[in-house]
């Protein structure tokens, strides 16, 4: 199916488009550009992950397209924690932690989205900007009346606890109210008439539209897309060394690129087509290829997402580490700010073991795994082999770099501090 407008064309031949409330009405309004749609994150950590890139991906492609992209932040609702589909009940963070956590997520958003005043700018609000000022019993006349317990229950995020006889407290019941007031007031302040989201938003969504509908018998639109899982249907994010940060403070650009680079055979032109620029026309002609071949388009992969993530001089120094284009003196490596580093005390020398650092530096899993490549000869310090009973020198002086390889994929820069 062909739409009008060119951005729902584009999110649909990528992999973006999974619901939404009144297409055919949503496709006639975006034809023409400006238009203003949002998406919510709620500041739970100081990074966002990958399992956020297809909202954030969504959003840039809503920007290319001539639109304006409204970044909700949820200073308000993070202090009651979205139950969606959530065996556990969200722990409530301080008014300090959520201003730490802003901070990260806005700087994991800018090499994403343009933040300019013009017509497609992305813009940034906060929704404790009216949720914290919320007087109970007028909000509850005012919003409360429109929403029927009957609904509510009705949604599989909600039913789904229900049903396993989760805990579902009425502070996060409460959640489905909020979100949709929050889209109640973009649209009454700002004319932004569409909102995104995962496909676990649907219910969360659903009510704004219907409130907006209800209170001002406006209309507006929800758009949700598919969660990020692999052919198998696993969520996609996690690795053994745990989630696969954006930030770089959380995780190195190199560990970030070597994500990509080494995604399931099943997974690869999928993720080209919704996390890179390459045309789809383009992406198309690759679907045929299979086996060896395959790793070429996995580079691809790597090198495009990363480069949009991190940038083009983050790119040309994972290149150098991975063919190995790079000196042994303590200049050449201490400029190698993509590799991740192990901080090591010389008061902590002589008790630390190579085996420790391995581990604890996060390219060995486990000791065993530590060991297994040592004995195998699969490990090198400064492109000279070790063994399992090496020991960092003790001569070493204050800020020596030392460069530690396990095979040719997994680097780790030793700093003396």
């Amino acid at each position: 199916m062909r739409y009008k407008s060119s951005f729902l064309n584009e999110a649909k031949a990528r992999g973006f488009f999974y619901q939404s409330t009144n297409l055919a009405e949503m496709d006639e309004f975006l034809t023409t550009k400006g238009r203003l749609g949002y998406l919510g994150f709620d500041i739970t950590a100081q990074s966002l992950h990958v399992g956020h890139l297809i909202p954030i991906f969504l959003l840039r492609l809503f920007q290319k397209h001539g639109h304006k992209p409204v970044v909700l932040v949820g200073g308000g609702t993070t202090k009651i924690g979205d139950p969606s589909f959530k065996n556990t009940t969200r722990p409530i963070l301080t008014n300090e932690e959520i201003s730490l956590n802003l901070e990260g997520i806005k700087s994991c958003l800018l090499p994403f989205l343009t933040f300019e005043s013009d017509e497609s700018g992305a813009v940034m609000v906060n929704n404790a900007d009216w949720l914290d000022k919320l007087e109970y019993i007028p909000f509850l006349q005012d919003i409360g009346k429109y929403f029927s317990i009957n609904r509510m229950i009705g949604f599989e995020s909600v039913k789904a606890k229900l049903t396993v006889n989760d805990s579902l407290s009425f502070l996060e019941f409460n959640y489905m109210i909020l979100q949709a007031y929050d889209f109640y007031k973009l649209y009454s302040e700002k004319n932004c008439r569409i909102q995104f989201g995962g496909q676990d938003q649907w219910g969360n969504i659903v009510c704004g539209v219907e409130l907006i509908k209800k209170k001002l018998g406006k209309e507006v639109f929800g758009f949700t897309n598919p969660l990020l899982t692999t052919s198998s249907g696993q969520k996609m994010g996690k690795t053994a060394r745990g989630a696969v940060w954006l930030s770089k403070d959380m995780l190195s650009p190199y560990d970030f690129w070597q994500y990509w680079r080494n995604v399931d055979d099943a997974d690869v032109i999928k993720l080209l087509y919704l996390f890179t620029d390459v045309e789809v026309e383009k992406i198309k002609k690759m679907e045929s290829v299979k086996g060896e071949e395959l790793n070429a388009i996995k580079k691809l992969l790597a090198d495009e997402v990363t480069t949009i993530a991190h940038g083009k001089d983050s790119l040309k120094e994972i290149h150098r580490v991975t063919a190995g284009v790079f000196g042994d003196s303590e200049s050449d490596l201490a400029s190698l700010t993509s590799i991740p580093r192990y901080h090591l005390t010389k008061a902590n020398i002589e008790n630390t073991s190579i085996i420790d650092i391995m581990v604890e530096g996060g390219v060995c899993t486990s000791r065993g795994d530590a060991k297994r490549l040592l004995r195998g000869n699969g490990v090198c310090l400064n492109n000279k082999a070790i063994n399992e009973d090496y020991r960092i020198p003790l001569n070493l002086s204050t800020n020596d770099v030392l460069k530690l390889s396990c095979g040719k994929k997994k680097h780790l820069l030793i700093v003396l501090n």
